[in-house]
């Protein structure tokens, strides 16, 4: 270990998960798979956890605040002097004890970087606090200024303030429970016994909500089968759609596989759920994702949704869980915001309506179509929506859930703020017998 102690060591894993981060990497892929493997102990894995999250969301308020104090222009720097100067700033305004956030951090760095660091922060800390106002609520939130500006056209100032805090909060692990091989006393019960915090969901009675668990791929109940981590927005998704006996069902765009086997464990035995995803290898983790929960009623197929190689008028129900922009989810994915291209909606939406129709193709007469996407944007849900129920005569609109959800065009939109979700759109449509 490098002197410093146990917080040079996470302050350096964290800096290293920051640059991976920077370069490309997903921070809710990589950092459960670094912190396996970096030997730390639990209390210090939840404080990388908090510092790399916490540096991705404040980027842009971080970037505002050093850009003062800065004697180079942060894009300038390398990768891991600008991480580490991030991770520095953000455990001062979090109130972190200078001497701490400043020779912990400066520890983390290359040898050569070091004094550059340290001379940074240190004039940082003469700023605050109190620290300087920014010049922009984007700022402020640490949003680009695209992101702000739409959601406020497309959600109203008050309900776009509401995402955007809300897109700021830790995100709780929420669990899904298995009917076939557990009930929610029981494994609520076995994860408190372990230390945890365990609330029932608001949205979903059977979810259970877990705080100071760990990595939820170590807890037994995921590891054998009778829990999954799954938002409590996706959980409602597929209780919307409402699969049920020996139906077949169609999941298209299905990778993961979060839906589609939450889909299997409410079907009977004899029923069967097609998921379909154009991608192979991430359709791969559906099949591992299915084995583990004990469920032999999912099926994957390698297929692209705009023409999918099943027999029309065939199933029962069609879940269309569409590519989209992802502003729902941005809790769980602090780096989305900054990735997120606005100029790539449109042809989202096309691909979406696309999806849509040519998933309504497989549903037999009387059967339902539910679209469903973890975005805001209006292009993504209430105009495409409307477009959608438009072109497809011989259909009817079903009611959206009920609250929290709100009526949103013809389909219903579920806010992060409103129930502690991510944030989520579902239409549904029945194709008539007629």
């Amino acid at each position: 270990m490098r002197p410093g102690g146990p917080e040079a060591t996470t302050r350096r894993v964290a800096c290293d998960a920051l640059v991976r981060v920077e370069d490309g990497a997903y921070s809710h892929v990589l950092l459960p798979t670094m912190l396996r493997r970096s030997k730390l102990q639990a209390r210090d894995r939840a404080q990388v956890t908090d510092l790399v999250y916490g540096t991705l969301r404040a980027q842009r308020r971080l970037d505002d605040l050093l850009e003062r104090v800065s004697a180079r222009p942060l894009k300038r720097l390398d990768p891991p002097v600008r991480a580490a100067l991030r991770l520095g700033a953000l455990q001062l305004v979090q109130g972190v004890p200078p001497h701490a956030a400043v020779s912990e951090t400066v520890d983390a760095v290359p040898r050569r970087a070091r004094g550059y660091v340290n001379a940074t922060l240190r004039a940082l800390t003469r700023l605050g606090p109190v620290w300087p106002e920014p010049d922009s609520e984007a700022v402020a939130l640490s949003y680009p200024d695209w992101l702000v500006d739409r959601l406020r056209s497309d959600l109203g100032a008050d309900d776009a303030r509401g995402v955007l805090l809300a897109g700021n909060r830790p995100a709780a692990l929420t669990l899904r429970l298995n009917p076939r091989r557990a009930d929610a006393a029981s494994v609520a019960d076995e994860l408190a016994a372990q230390g945890a915090s365990v609330v029932g969901g608001e949205l979903v009675d059977s979810a259970l909500v877990v705080r100071g668990a760990g990595d939820p791929a170590a807890l037994a109940a995921v590891a054998g089968g009778r829990a999954t981590p799954q938002d409590q927005g996706s959980q409602a998704v597929v209780h919307y759609l409402a699969p049920t006996g020996d139906e077949l069902v169609l999941d298209v765009a299905a990778a993961p596989g979060g839906k589609a086997t939450a889909i299997g464990e409410l079907l009977d035995p004899t029923g069967l759920v097609v998921a379909a995803d154009v991608n192979a290898g991430r359709l791969g983790m559906v099949q591992v994702a299915a084995a583990r929960l004990g469920l032999a009623n999912v099926a994957s197929l390698v297929a692209d949704g705009r023409n999918p190689p099943v027999r029309g008028s065939t199933f029962d129900r069609v879940l269309v869980d569409a590519p989209c922009s992802g502003l729902g989810v941005l809790r769980r994915r602090a780096e989305a915001r900054w990735r997120i291209d606005p100029d790539a909606i449109p042809g989202l939406a096309d691909l979406q309506l696309a999806l849509v129709l040519a998933g309504a193709t497989a549903v037999r007469p009387g059967g339902t179509l539910v679209y469903a996407v973890c975005t805001l944007t209006a292009a993504e849900t209430c105009d495409l929506a409307a477009t959608a129920a438009a072109a497809l005569p011989g259909w009817s609109v079903l009611d959206p859930p009920g609250a929290p959800w709100r009526p949103w065009g013809p389909g219903g939109l579920l806010l992060p703020q409103d129930a502690g979700t991510d944030g989520m759109f579902v239409l549904g449509l029945r194709r008539d017998r007629g």
